[in-house]
C-alpha cells in the first residue's frame, strides 16, 4: 500500500533521511547579503519561461518560481519537499498525490492550494512548452481532494517517471493568471512563490531580482543554504569577446568558460595574477552528454545515412584539438559519455540484445559489439585514408567526385550551410568545412544573431547546427522531446536532428519503464546504440571538468555537487 513519504528517487531510496537539514553541497550558514551579477550572451524579450514564443529572461524560471518538490543536485533523480512536503506513489506509479505545505505562499501573499497546482498542471499542458504538454498529457486525470491535496492518475502511462516529472512542475498562481495571454511573450513581471520577485527588466540590456523578505520557504530544510544575495542581476552581451572583457575588469562575478582557446591563453590578466579572481577546475559526476554538428534530416541532403556517416568521418577532430585547443579536450563517442550509460567500448548485455531484437538492422554490429569509435586522423589536417573512406561511403550513395566537386547522379553538387551564433562556433565550422573540401563538399558557414539563431532552431530551419545536449544520471521523458518520431514533427522539441526512428521510440519507452537501475541502465546503452548507428550526428568533444573563474568576493562550498557547482548556493564574502 502507497504511504505518504517526504522524498523519492527514481531507483531505490532517497539518500537523506526524513529529518534532513540541508543538503550536503551547501553552506548552511551561509551569509545572506550582499549582490552578484551574472553574464548572458544574446538578449530576451519575455519573462515568461514557460512558454515556446520568445526567449526567456535568464533567472525567472528558478529564482521566481517553485517545483512541486525541489530536486537534489547531489543524486541521480531524487526529490524532497518543497511546495509539496509529501509525496505518495504506489509500486506501479500508477498515480501520485502530492500534499501541499499549509505554509506555502505566493509573493503576493496568496496561499497555495491544490487548484493552483491542477491549474498549473492544465495550463501547461495545453500552452506550454512542447515537452511539458508531451508529459503532462500522460496523466488521465486531476483530482483536488482537499485544498491541500492533488492526486493525478497515471494509469496506462507506462512512465515510472511520471510521478518525478510532476514533481519538477513549476507552481504558477490561478488568481494571477488569464489564460488567454498567457502564450503571448511578455515583459510583464510574473507572480511566483520563490525566493526572489522581479525587480527590474530592461530590455536586451538586463534583468534584475531582489530577494522577497517575506519568502515563505526560507525555513525549509531543502533550501537551507541557498539564495544568499540580497539581488541577483543578469547582463546581457552581444558577443562573447566583450562579455569576457567585462568579466576582467568585474562588471560581473562569476564565469563558467566554454572556450579552450581562451581557457588557456587569456586568463592572465592583473586581476587574477593579483589573486582576486580564481581559476578552478570542478569535476562533475554527470556523463558528459554530446556536443556535435548536428544533421537536419529533414533536408534531403542528409537523408542518406552513408552520406552522414561519410561526412562525420572528415571531422578532422586530432588536427582541431592541437591547433585550436591546446590539447584539452577528448573526442565524445557516446551520447551518454564518460559514465555508466555510454554503451561504447562495452559489447552490448542480454538485456540490451532483448530489447534490440525487434530491431534487426538498427544497430550497427560494430556498435553493438563496443569496438566502434568515431575516426581518428594522422592529425595532418589532410588525412587521405579516411577521406578515401569517406569517398566510398559516397560513391555508395550516388555520388562522385569530378573536378573537386561531388556531384549526385543528378549532376548537382553535394552542398550545404552551416548555421552559427557565435565566433568560436564559426571558427570550428570553417575549419570542418575545410576538411569537407578533401571530398568536394562545398559548404557555406553563416552567422547570426541569437534571436534569429533560436527563431530557426524552433522551426527546423537549418541544414546543420553545433549543439551540445547534456546528459543525466537520470535520463528519461527529455529523451522523448529530444529523439521520438514525435518530436520530430512538433516546433520548439530539442529533435533537431529529425529523428524518426522506430528503434528509438521503443528504446525510450524501455527506459521509462524500467524498474530497477540494472534495467534502466541496459536500457539507456540500447538507446545509445541506436543513435550512434543512425548516425545524425558528428560527435565532437568534451572536457573532463568545468571551468570556472570567480571574483574572490564570491564565495562557494568547498564540495560541489554531483553536478558540479551549484551557483544557487553561493554567497557574498568579505572583500
Amino acid at each position: 500500500m502507497a504511504e505518504p513519504r517526504p522524498s523519492i528517487a527514481m531507483h531505490g531510496e532517497p539518500a537523506l533521511p526524513a529529518d534532513f537539514q540541508a543538503f550536503p553541497y551547501v553552506n548552511p550558514d551561509a551569509p545572506k547579503t550582499g549582490r552578484v551579477v551574472y553574464a548572458v550572451q544574446g538578449s530576451f524579450d519575455s519573462v515568461n519561461p514557460f512558454i515556446v514564443k520568445g526567449v526567456s529572461a535568464s533567472g525567472v524560471n528558478t529564482l521566481v518560481f517553485e517545483t512541486v518538490m525541489r530536486r537534489s543536485a547531489d543524486e541521480p533523480f531524487t526529490f524532497y519537499p518543497l511546495v509539496a512536503e509529501s509525496i505518495e506513489t504506489p509500486e506501479d506509479r500508477s498515480f501520485v498525490e502530492f500534499k501541499i505545505n499549509p505554509k506555502a505562499r505566493f509573493s503576493d501573499g496568496v496561499p497555495i492550494k491544490a487548484e493552483d497546482v491542477a491549474f498549473s498542471w492544465d495550463l501547461l499542458k495545453t500552452k506550454g512548452r512542447p515537452n511539458t504538454r508531451q508529459s503532462y498529457a500522460k496523466v488521465v486525470k486531476a483530482e483536488i481532494k482537499d485544498n491541500q491535496t492533488i492526486r493525478f492518475d497515471l494509469a496506462g502511462s507506462n512512465d515510472r517517471e511520471l510521478p518525478l516529472i510532476l514533481a519538477t512542475m513549476p507552481v504558477l498562481p490561478k488568481h494571477a493568471i488569464d489564460p488567454a495571454t498567457f502564450e503571448n511573450s511578455s515583459l510583464t513581471p510574473m507572480i511566483g512563490s520563490g525566493p526572489y520577485v522581479l525587480k527590474e527588466v530592461k530590455p536586451g540590456e538586463s534583468v534584475s531580482y531582489e530577494r522577497n523578505p517575506d519568502w515563505w520557504g526560507k525555513d525549509l530544510p531543502s533550501n537551507r543554504g541557498l539564495f544568499n544575495f540580497e539581488t541577483i542581476r543578469f547582463d546581457y552581451y552581444r558577443d562573447a569577446n566583450s562579455m569576457f572583457e567585462a568579466f576582467k575588469t568585474g562588471a560581473y562575478d562569476v564565469r563558467v568558460e566554454s572556450d579552450a582557446t581562451r581557457w588557456a591563453t587569456q586568463y592572465e590578466f592583473p586581476a587574477l595574477t593579483e589573486g582576486k579572481v580564481l581559476k578552478e577546475y570542478i569535476r562533475t559526476g554527470l556523463p558528459k552528454g554530446m556536443s556535435a554538428f548536428v544533421f537536419n534530416t529533414r533536408r534531403p541532403v542528409f537523408a542518406n545515412p552513408a552520406v552522414r556517416e561519410a561526412l562525420a568521418l572528415m571531422f578532422d577532430f586530432e588536427w582541431a584539438n592541437k591547433n585550436l585547443f591546446f590539447g584539452l579536450y577528448a573526442r565524445t563517442s557516446s551520447f551518454f559519455e564518460g559514465s555508466e550509460l555510454a554503451s561504447s567500448a562495452r559489447p552490448a548485455d542480454d538485456t540490451e540484445k532483448a530489447l534490440l531484437a525487434p530491431f534487426a538492422t538498427a544497430v550497427r554490429p560494430e556498435i553493438m559489439d563496443g569496438t566502434w569509435k568515431p575516426a581518428q586522423s594522422d592529425g595532418s589536417g589532410r588525412d587521405r585514408t579516411i577521406a578515401r573512406k569517406a569517398l566510398g561511403l559516397l560513391k555508395s550513395a550516388g555520388f562522385a567526385l569530378k573536378d573537386g566537386a561531388l556531384l549526385g547522379a543528378d549532376g548537382a553538387a553535394l552542398t550545404f550551410e552551416i548555421l552559427v551564433k557565435s565566433k568560436e562556433q564559426e571558427r570550428l565550422a570553417l575549419n570542418y568545412a575545410e576538411s569537407l573540401k578533401l571530398v568536394g563538399v562545398a559548404v557555406q558557414v553563416r552567422l547570426v544573431d541569437d534571436v534569429q539563431y533560436q527563431k530557426r532552431l524552433q522551426t527546423f530551419d537549418f541544414d546543420m547546427i553545433q549543439f551540445a545536449w547534456a546528459a543525466s544520471l537520470s535520463p528519461g521523458n527529455e529523451q522523448n522531446f529530444r529523439w521520438s518520431s514525435q518530436a520530430a514533427g512538433s516546433e520548439g522539441s530539442f529533435n533537431y536532428a529529425g529523428v524518426k526512428e522506430p528503434a528509438v521510440d521503443a528504446m525510450i519507452k524501455a527506459v521509462l519503464a524500467a524498474k530497477s537501475r540494472t534495467d534502466f541502465v541496459s536500457a539507456v546503452r540500447a538507446l545509445d546504440r541506436v543513435l550512434l548507428s543512425g548516425h545524425y550526428v558528428v560527435p565532437l568533444f568534451n572536457t573532463p571538468d568545468v571551468w570556472l573563474a570567480r571574483w574572490t568576493t564570491i564565495g562557494r562550498p568547498e564540495k560541489p555537487a554531483l553536478t558540479g557547482a551549484v551557483t544557487e548556493s553561493f554567497w557574498r564574502a568579505a572583500p
